[in-house]
């Protein structure tokens, strides 16, 4: 009917990835994800790897939380976990 919003009467609606909920403030749990996955991605770019193999990227859930999913080939997300091992062994980045 004219002047009836997309969603009136509706619980939810579902999307690609779940479902979205009327009143319900997606973006602002994006925009949090989005600042968080652009730091990633740019830490990942300072330690050599390509955003093409191994790339962090924004969602949220159905409660409108932020969510940064992480994604890329499994040898390359083999060598990102040997960097964490080795960081996680030698903490203070090898200072004395």
């Amino acid at each position: 009917m004219e002047g009836e919003g997309l969603y009136d009467g509706l619980d939810a609606v579902e999307v690609d990835f779940g479902v979205w909920s009327p009143g319900v403030d997606y973006v602002s749990g994006w925009r949090e994800a989005r600042v968080a996955a652009d730091r990633l991605n740019r830490a990942l770019l300072a330690a050599g790897f390509e955003l093409s193999e191994l790339r962090a990227s924004a969602t949220t859930t159905g409660e409108g939380h932020g969510v940064v999913r992480l994604a890329g080939w499994p040898t390359v997300v083999v060598r990102l976990a040997r960097c964490l091992e080795l960081a996680a062994r030698n903490p203070d980045g090898g200072a004395a």
